[in-house]
């Protein structure tokens, strides 16, 4: 025993021993971070978008630490099944995911029992890069602008469809959004993924799609769609001469963006760590110039700018999603 404490105080002064004993260790331990490869799951199927983001970042990452970046496909229900394994993992620094605006914001809104909390289950590390959405329709179609598709859609009411990637995407909000916006009537179309949906454009079985601009490019390259818009603040630096929808409609812009998020408790000095190396892969022109031909623009930011951009786009979601009608299941 120590003669003249309290037995309280006693526990206190050894628990404060034991902490100042393990500090040392820690530090360590997180200065030497990483000491083995890295996990980066994608909530998405190989070969998506996310999956070529995920392998050509993690490999500069990887140079740069010295250890493997091991990209973990886990597809399933819009992105959760894999943000949640993550959530659920140790916040060692070891396991990551790449969330989108789907898994740590709209699909909160599209499920009753919804297994994490986009904020308290994880920790922000940086943004990464938007995944750019254009508004294309079918050649065929007697509109070049989007003054002329509201003025068509006001002429003819219900005359025109949108197709979308599936309910609740962040195609179809981009379509019920230019819908409150611009007060026109347009019915949404909802397919099984971006691929299906652009065929029935080319086909003409529908006259409009919001789709990813990975997805259009090629055909409105080819001449076999025509780009009315992109749906985000700015101009694709790829496509310089399409307008963003926002140009002809006020107030009006969305996006579907990419971040690297780990599970809620991660170390502050790993996090630092990662995102500095993830900020300097984005500033290579290499990269930047993948992304680029891949549809994406590439973002980068502290994690607070992304602590910012989640709680933001969990209050725009909600509100688009109630606003469609889109009951949870």
């Amino acid at each position: 025993m120590t003669p003249g404490f309290p037995s309280s105080t006693r526990r206190a002064l050894m628990a404060t021993a034991i902490i100042a004993a393990l500090n040392p260790a820690i530090s360590t331990a997180q200065a030497a971070y990483p000491e083995k490869p890295i996990r980066l799951v994608v909530p998405y199927a190989p070969g998506a978008a996310a999956d070529q983001l995920a392998r050509a970042l993690g490999d500069r990452i990887g140079q740069a630490f010295g250890q493997a970046v091991i990209v973990d496909n886990r597809a399933g229900a819009g992105g959760t099944l894999g943000a949640d394994n993550v959530a659920k993992s140790p916040a060692d620094g070891y396991s990551l995911v790449l969330g989108t605006d789907a898994s740590h914001a709209t699909n909160l809104y599209l499920t009753k029992r919804f297994p994490y909390d986009p904020v308290k289950n994880f920790t922000p590390v940086a943004p990464v890069a938007v995944n750019h959405i254009v508004l294309v329709v079918h050649p065929s179609l007697p509109i070049k602008t989007v003054s002329e598709l509201i003025a068509y859609a006001k002429a003819h009411p219900q005359a025109l469809s949108f197709g979308s990637s599936g309910n609740g995407s962040a195609h179809h909000l981009a379509g019920e959004l230019l819908i409150e916006k611009t007060g026109i009537r347009m019915v949404h179309v909802p397919y099984k993924g971006g691929g299906p949906a652009m065929t029935d454009l080319l086909g003409n079985s529908i006259p409009l799609l919001f789709a990813s601009l990975a997805t259009a490019k090629p055909y409105i390259d080819s001449g076999k769609v025509r780009a009315l818009a992109v749906v985000e603040d700015k101009r694709f630096p790829g496509l310089p001469n399409v307008s963003t929808i926002g140009e002809t409609v006020p107030g009006y812009a969305i996006s579907s963006w990419f971040a690297i998020f780990g599970p809620a408790g991660l170390p502050q000095a790993v996090v630092a760590k990662l995102n500095a190396e993830i900020n300097k892969a984005l500033a290579q022109p290499a990269l930047r110039e993948i992304l680029e031909r891949s549809g994406m623009s590439a973002m980068g930011g502290k994690p607070s700018d992304l602590t910012t951009l989640v709680k933001s786009e969990l209050a725009e979601r909600e509100k688009l999603v109630k606003g469609a009608g889109i009951e949870p299941e």
